[in-house]
């Protein structure tokens, strides 16, 4: 259950919604986010600072634990990336309830992903967050992805396949944009942590993605199988898709 103190104003309406959690036994979490701040704060500290949003955030604790409540998480959310970090840092330095982070309403799918990345990221290579939340104006169904990339890239999560890919070139002769899309649609509920590679061409592919498990690259009307590195089939460029998808349902037979 979330709980926002900039919303939910005097005590006995928390104290209502406490005593309905704990016969429940429904957590809750304590969501603080600087696009609603209580009004006494605000006049305090003069803007939703990252000192505004933890005092908010600690006044809120002591009132719900003092309902003799305490299944409760955190989180202190801004819109911008700088400000998110600052008051997850600080509130952190201040408690040892678990944290739920994120960058709120982070936009895009573009820019919320580079937020919530950046954000996001940065707290927990630090150590910091138990939980997180990517916020994107998208379907939810995307945020998780981010979310899963996020935790991939730090070396978090290893469900799923992690796709290496080239930025294209002048070598590149193959619809590149278009077949990673294929695999990537094709493999989005693969649970194997395998490495793939898909490269634009086979005269540096397969030597720059040797760290890749298995991998394709284009050349002029034909495609080559490789696996760390080293080439071991070619066939019909048409045939891309349809060999590495092949070759990853053996890699995921090979791993049972």
């Amino acid at each position: 259950m979330r709980l926002n103190p900039g919303n939910i104003g005097e005590r006995w309406k928390v104290e209502e919604v406490v005593r309905a959690c704990a016969e429940r036994a429904v957590p809750i979490r304590i969501g603080v986010n600087a696009g609603s701040l209580e009004k006494e704060l605000l006049e305090e500290y003069g803007y939703p600072t990252a000192e505004a949003m933890v005092a908010s955030a600690l006044r809120q604790i002591d009132l719900v634990c003092s309902f003799d409540f305490s299944a409760i998480k955190l989180s202190i959310k801004a819109s911008d990336v700088y400000r998110t970090v600052e008051a997850y840092r600080l509130l952190a330095s201040q408690t040892d309830l678990p944290l739920h982070v994120g960058v709120t309403e982070s936009g895009t799918l573009l820019s919320g992903t580079v937020k919530s990345a950046l954000g996001i990221g940065m707290l927990l290579r630090e150590g910091i967050g138990d939980t997180i939340r990517v916020s994107l104006t998208r379907d939810p169904v995307e945020e998780i992805r981010v979310g899963y990339e996020i935790l991939k890239a730090l070396g978090l999560r290893q469900r799923g396949p992690e796709i290496i890919s080239c930025p294209t070139c002048g070598r590149c002769n193959i619809d590149l944009f278009d077949i990673v899309a294929q695999v990537e649609s094709a493999l989005l509920t693969t649970a194997s942590p395998i490495k793939i590679a898909i490269m634009g061409c086979v005269v540096n592919g397969p030597g720059e993605a040797r760290e890749a498990d298995i991998g394709i690259a284009g050349a002029d009307g034909s495609g080559v199988l490789f696996r760390k590195g080293k080439v071991v089939k070619k066939f019909a460029q048409e045939k891309l898709v349809e060999v590495l998808l092949a070759e990853v349902e053996k890699f995921e037979r090979d791993l049972k």
